[in-house]
């Protein structure tokens, strides 16, 4: 019997269709190949989503107070709670703080319940740090938050700009459809505009680093350029557009001459006038833009420069064509939809508008609507923290690590008087600090909804049962809802139940007017809604539309699409004598978010098992720092202690912290705790890319790391950083005071008190160098080495010892030298993360074998065969020849 089931991966809004299949230990993944959005690829994450379900330190049981709990109680506990501070002082005394990671139906049912029964729009998501700014420039050019694009104008585009979005590492599978259509159409010309040289720039055509936050006086010179030079589409313009000869006169004015524009952004000016002349005369553009333009204080004004030259020239809603914002995570697309944002109401219905009001209270026969906008996510914590906000239930999200100025957000949590977190993990910043746990289900246990970057609806199938009392989201909150007195308005009997009802929302009093349209889903069956191949919305009759704004109509009140006038502003900080560089904050190729899930799956944590700051040589200078130590990243709102790589693939005045790591795997990585609170004041979303820091160097007593099979508390270290490997975990570790008695202080730190292990060990008093290996029998349990230094041996051929159970007898005699005996390889640093293959490998299959590609590469060792994320970082090696496998 076919145990395989179709569902949607739950990372990145790229929605991969995934088959997974279930088996005895674990689950097998693979890409479906009929689903549109990926036809079978899988990044190094979607393809580890097997390592990443088993139920250890998941949240299993409901807790309050930190004592295990039935669900009466604990949702008694929450329902009184709630009701309690309305009745006391008021609806938007409360508030929920929701995610990206729920499906469309949790969504739609916490928003339901705060705006149309509670009554209060204090609802707001983690997609606020995200994709708010795209959602503003959309409904101000627009009139309606639409995407205008597919995926499949990828791959019918003549020109691809990418303009702050490192799609190898951030979208892989997306960055793979235009690989191949490189191939197809050698034609095809990639511009990527970026202040780092990325994995992505592998692909480019043309890199433009521009200075960090000038992307607007550089899409105004765009502007101008192309009036200038007669690619004005007059018709389209006078037909379907206002405001342009505002927006003309606001980029003449801001821009000036191309020199101009390429000195504000630090460029040559012959690399501008390439980027100009090529969109000027390509009709089938698209402009891809991410993170780097919406995580900033002037973010919906970028957007609203790179719309602005679509609109001028009519490359909007035809194939090949339009400005394409790729969304961060799987169903902020979804929780759009819902109205999930605290300025949005359901069905892409705003609430500032009295007759959307009528029409949802109307639907929903709700008690009460909402009739002012809630507090978005930076303000929703400043309220926490001023006491006027005084319960908040958190909804998978993690925001004590992804908010910025992070202390701040734990420090208000830690003062508020109920704090509700439902989540799938026990442990993470946040539900430490939870009056109430709620237990989740996760991917694969749950079931609904997702809608990815263009628009398209997939289902998330559950293949796996609850573990232990884990309930859907959405039930926890239609439960709320029925013990706050609102029974019939939650009384849903399944996803399917949600679905429908969001469904036909979507058309109540629409007729055209809205963009967001799917009311023929309304009707599906309980099997026609399991069945549900994914689909586009608008929906009409049975179909999807792959484009939006083909017939030139808007949803503007006069139908016709605005172009704006844009005034670039710089950031509100800017470097200075005390904070001298700029901080961009991001992904890393192999992990997601605040690393609950990709933490566990130790494939992903063998590309970056540490968290670090890039920073380029000659800033790395400046602050004495050197590769591979350890240094301070401070900022006036707080800091972060990671480890030094050196790249001159980062900006000089600029440096890049990731934005994973946490207190449940680092000491001291929480960046966000650094990043300036400053927001858009259109859209609300915080600026992650332009935080002014210093850099300086850590320098602790000793240096160390240990390996073991067992996860341990790290306690009396100054610095620790932990990742999960094949067998064992990973610890680097460094220490402000040299040990007096390094044997003790080992097994203190390793809880031995196991009188039949053995220990191998090797102290030099003198050098203050101490090594030890903790065996059971002849297999590997545990090893410690530590230095003055940061030079320690390479980890890899230790951390190979961890899959044998026996070790032979030249292995043996190399545990305390760290080195492999002769005959034995040591791997070196993983670079290709699906297949585990090793710097060391590759360098020497490079030179024995006369390799001179990356897919010659590929065929050898099967590295960047899979997602292709490591290709640039392979032909970065043939390149080099050889690089020093530390």
């Amino acid at each position: 019997m076919n145990n395989t089931t179709q569902t949607t991966c739950p990372y990145c809004g790229v929605g991969c269709g995934v088959l997974a299949t279930p088996n005895d230990a674990s689950v097998a993944i693979a890409g479906d190949t009929r689903h549109p959005a990926n036809f079978g690829r899988l990044c190094s994450k979607g393809a580890s989503l097997g390592q990443t379900v088993d139920l250890d330190q998941r949240l299993l049981y409901p807790e309050v107070h930190g004592r295990r709990s039935d669900w009466d109680t604990a949702l008694n506990t929450v329902a009184d709670g709630f009701k309690r501070i309305v009745a006391e002082h008021g609806p938007d005394a409360v508030a929920m703080y929701v995610s990206g990671q729920l499906l469309t139906e949790d969504y739609y049912c916490a928003n339901k319940l705060m705006k149309g029964y509670i009554g209060s729009a204090n609802i707001d998501t983690n997609s606020r740090l995200c994709m708010s700014s795209s959602v503003a420039g959309h409904k101000r050019a627009f009139g309606a938050d639409s995407v205008p694009c597919s995926y499949e104008d990828l791959e019918r585009a003549k020109l691809i700009v990418l303009v702050g979005s490192n799609t190898a590492w951030c979208h892989p599978v997306l960055y793979q459809r235009m690989v191949q259509a490189k191939q197809d159409n050698p034609d095809l010309q990639i511009i990527v505009i970026d202040p780092r040289k990325t994995a992505t720039c592998d692909l480019a055509d043309l890199h433009l680093p521009l200075r960090p936050g000038s992307d607007a006086i550089l899409f105004n010179g765009l502007l101008a350029h192309l009036n200038r030079v007669g690619e004005t589409n007059e018709l389209f313009v006078g037909n379907f557009t206002s405001g342009h000869e505002v927006a003309l006169a606001a980029a003449r004015d801001g821009a000036g001459s191309l020199e101009t524009v390429a000195q504000a952004c630090g460029l040559p000016p012959q690399d501008v006038a390439e980027f100009y002349r090529l969109f000027a005369r390509t009709e089938r553009v698209i402009s891809v833009y991410s993170q780097g333009i919406n995580q900033s204080s002037s973010g919906t004004d970028k957007v609203n420069a790179i719309i602005n030259c679509h609109l001028l020239t009519g490359r909007i809603g035809r194939p090949g064509m339009g400005p394409f914002s790729f969304t961060g995570q799987p169903n902020a697309m979804g929780g759009r939809e819902v109205g999930g944002l605290a300025n949005m109401l359901a069905a892409h219905m705003d609430i500032d508008n009295a007759e959307h009001r009528r029409l949802v209270q109307g639907f929903w026969q709700s008690p009460r609507i909402a009739d002012h906008q809630g507090l978005k996510a930076v303000d929703l914590f400043n309220a926490i923290d001023a006491g006027k906000v005084k319960a908040v239930w958190i909804m998978a999200t993690n925001p004590v690590v992804s908010m910025p100025d992070a202390d701040r957000v734990k420090a208000a949590l830690q003062k508020c008087e109920l704090v509700v977190v439902s989540d799938i993990m026990c442990e993470t910043d946040t539900t430490a600090l939870a009056h109430v746990l709620l237990p989740a289900l996760g991917w694969g246990e749950k079931d609904g909804t997702v809608t990815n970057s263009e628009r398209r609806i997939s289902r998330q199938r559950a293949f796996l049962p609850p573990p232990g009392e884990a309930k859907a989201d959405w039930w926890m909150i239609a439960e709320v809802g029925k013990r706050m007195g609102f029974d019939r308005a939650f009384d849903y009997g399944s996803a399917t139940d949600i679905f429908r009802e969001h469904a036909a929302l979507s058309g109540h009093g629409n007729d055209g007017r809205r963009d967001f349209d799917i009311a023929e889903l309304s009707k599906l069956s309980d099997a026609d809604y399991e069945s549900l191949a994914p689909i586009q919305w608008p929906v009409v009759n049975g179909a999807g539309k792959a484009r939006m704004f083909g017939d030139g109509r808007f949803f503007t009140p006069d139908g016709r699409a605005r172009l704006l006038a844009i005034e670039p502003r710089p950031p509100e900080h800017s470097p200075s004598d005390d904070f001298p560089l700029s901080l961009n904050t991001g992904r890393v190729r192999d992990q997601w978010h605040t690393m609950t899930r990709t933490g566990k799956a130790p494939r992903l944590s063998e590309h970056s098992p540490e968290p670090y700051v890039e920073i380029h040589p000659y800033d790395a200078k400046e602050a004495a720092v050197s590769e591979g130590a350890l240094a301070r990243v401070f900022s006036r709102w707080g800091e972060v202690i990671v480890r030094v790589k050196l790249s001159e693939d980062q900006q000089r005045g600029s440096v890049f912290v990731p934005m994973h790591w946490n207190d449940q795997f680092a000491s001291h990585a929480r960046v966000d705790a650094v990043v300036n609170p400053v927001v858009d004041p259109i859209s609300g979303q915080p600026e992650s890319k332009q935080t002014p820091v210093r850099v300086a160097a850590y320098r602790p007593a000793w240096h160390g790391f240990l390996l073991s099979r067992r996860r341990l508390k790290m306690t009396g270290l100054a610095y620790w950083s932990r990742a999960s490997g094949n067998g064992f975990y990973r610890y680097e570790i460094a220490g402000e005071q040299t040990e007096g008695d390094w044997p003790a202080w080992a097994r203190e730190l390793l809880c031995d008190s196991d009188s039949k292990v053995n220990w191998v060990e090797y102290l030099d008093a003198r050098a203050h160098q101490y090594r030890a290996v903790r065996m059971v029998g002849r297999q590997v349990e545990s090893c410690v080495f530590t230095a003055p230094g940061h030079e320690l041996p390479s980890r890899s051929w230790l951390a190979g010892l961890f899959a044998k159970d026996v070790l032979t007898d030249a292995e043996h005699s190399g545990l305390l030298l760290g080195k492999p005996p002769v005959g034995q390889e040591d791997v070196g640093r993983v670079v290709c993360a699906c297949f585990s293959v090793g710097i060391n490998s590759i360098s020497t299959a490079i030179k024995a074998q006369n390799l001179c590609s990356a897919e010659e590469i590929g065929a050898v060792l099967k590295a960047g065969t899979n997602c292709g994320s490591c290709v640039p970082e392979l032909k970065r090696l043939l390149a080099a020849g050889t690089e020093d496998a530390s």
